[in-house]
């Protein structure tokens, strides 16, 4: 038996969609996998009603299948289905993890990366590497076709996760398919700002370039409240504000020591909009860690 912390994760950062992403210290899911001659799946935590135990619908089931490796699976979820967190990400990439150790596959963290990203397409039809590169690796990750690359950032981060949910294949409908020339310079400006401040663990840095004026507003569109809380962040002192993944969740760059200011103001202004939201004062942090084994 190998159990597994997965962490949660926050993809695109604004200006790099599809191509960065970062692991969070918290909240995380937890996979245990046991060998067995059919594959079998439980799961528990938040939200868990929402998920499928049927290999065939679940994250984990296209693991299992890649890695040639039957287990009884265990998932106790800390980040919620539909928060964009990371959530099956963070499922496909503890399980990728647990049964490369259960089996003894022998394949590094990197090579698990493009094999977890199956299980993405489970859920958002496209096998993207931008969460489960993250959350296997931890830190600061560029995912491009050439492979991921990534870094030990070390910046304090404020997630405020309201309670409605946004699915990953209605917040891909709303991405534009062209750019102007304008806007395309700015976010290249922007995503090569915000990796200089992650090779520096600088949040002035990382904040100023997590703008983006392609993908970020089509997307915020669909959060209730995003402008009054992307605004009560930046004004409490946070150095830069946007969606995290597909949503609805909202991220937040910040210095250290201002983490609970930041967090209450998200929160107020989330209340004022009548949406119930939790707020997680967190950070850049590692990837999958064996609890178990």
């Amino acid at each position: 038996m190998v159990t597994v912390r997965a962490p949660a994760t926050s993809a695109n950062l604004g200006s790099g969609f599809d191509v960065f992403g970062a692991a969070l210290s918290r909240p995380a899911d937890v996979v245990t996998v046991e060998r067995a001659d059919r594959t079998t799946i439980e799961v528990t935590g938040v939200g868990a009603q929402y998920i499928p135990e049927d290999p065939e619908g679940n994250t984990v089931g296209a693991v299992v299948e890649a890695l040639d490796a039957p287990a009884h699976i265990h998932i106790d979820k800390g980040v919620r289905p539909a928060s964009g967190l990371g959530s099956s990400a963070a499922s496909a990439a503890g399980a990728a993890v647990a049964l490369n150790r259960l089996y003894d596959r022998g394949y590094s963290r990197e090579e698990l990366v493009p094999i977890a990203a199956e299980g993405e397409a489970v859920v958002s039809g496209v096998a993207h590497s931008d969460n489960v590169a993250p959350s296997i690796l931890g830190g600061f990750t560029v995912t491009t076709t050439d492979g991921t690359h990534s870094v030990d950032a070390r910046v304090p981060l404020v997630v405020c996760l309201p309670d409605v949910a946004v699915s990953t294949r209605d917040a891909r409908r709303v991405v534009p398919e062209t750019a102007s020339m304008d806007d395309l310079v700015e976010t290249v400006g922007n995503a090569a700002t915000l990796a200089i401040g992650m090779c520096r663990s600088d949040p002035a840095l990382v904040g100023a370039g997590m703008s983006d004026p392609v993908v970020t507003p089509e997307r915020a569109r669909l959060i209730t409240g995003y402008d009054a809380v992307h605004d009560a962040a930046l004004a409490a002192g946070a150095t830069g504000v946007t969606v995290s993944g597909a949503g609805p969740a909202v991220v937040a760059a910040c210095r250290q020591g201002n983490r609970q200011r930041i967090a209450a103001a998200m929160l107020d202004a989330f209340a004022e909009a009548d949406i119930d939201a939790r707020a997680y004062q967190t950070r850049i942090g590692g990837g999958a860690t064996v609890l178990e084994e």
